[in-house]
């Protein structure tokens, strides 16, 4: 039998991760480790490889976008229970917002190539992830695109 990982736990009590078997969680876990950002600290850049996604624990992170005027606007706060990256998910891997934590962090990191080794071996595991993810992704496009009416105004 298997040693559970020390994140199990916390990857169990997760909200996003709720109702996943616990063999998914088990192999999320090998996977996974912590991280802590402070405030200010940027998480990741537009641009950069997205190798790798957050349960945030516990915290406060901004969700970004830099316009040529160089004033970052953002778009999504996101806190405890929340998720921190869907762009791991996508070819080309790379990050569309840039993501700044507003306070002290903690997450839960997880390697996207470790993930997405195992949802290659075990479709369901990544169509069980892809589900939620998918919910994910619509919502920060709804958030864009309330940001950006506030912004710009309603079309006449």
């Amino acid at each position: 039998m298997k040693k559970q990982s020390l994140i199990t736990p916390i990857l169990k009590e997760h909200t996003f991760l709720e109702g996943l078997k616990p063999n998914y969680i088990e192999l999320l876990s090998e996977c996974a480790s912590n991280a802590r950002f402070e405030a200010g600290e940027l998480i990741f850049r537009q641009g950069e490889a997205a190798n790798r996604f957050y349960l945030i624990t516990y915290g406060k992170v901004a969700i970004e976008i830099t316009p040529p005027t160089g004033q970052s606007i953002v778009i999504k706060t996101l806190t405890d229970n929340d998720v921190l990256g869907w762009s791991w998910l996508l070819p080309s891997y790379q990050w569309h917002f840039d993501a700044r934590a507003l306070q002290l962090t903690r997450t839960i990191v997880l390697d996207a190539r470790c993930l997405r080794g195992k949802c290659d071996r075990d479709p369901e595991l990544g169509y069980r992830l892809m589900e939620r993810f998918s919910f994910m992704i619509l919502e920060t496009l709804q958030s864009t695109q309330l940001q950006l009416l506030d912004l710009y105004g309603r079309p006449t």
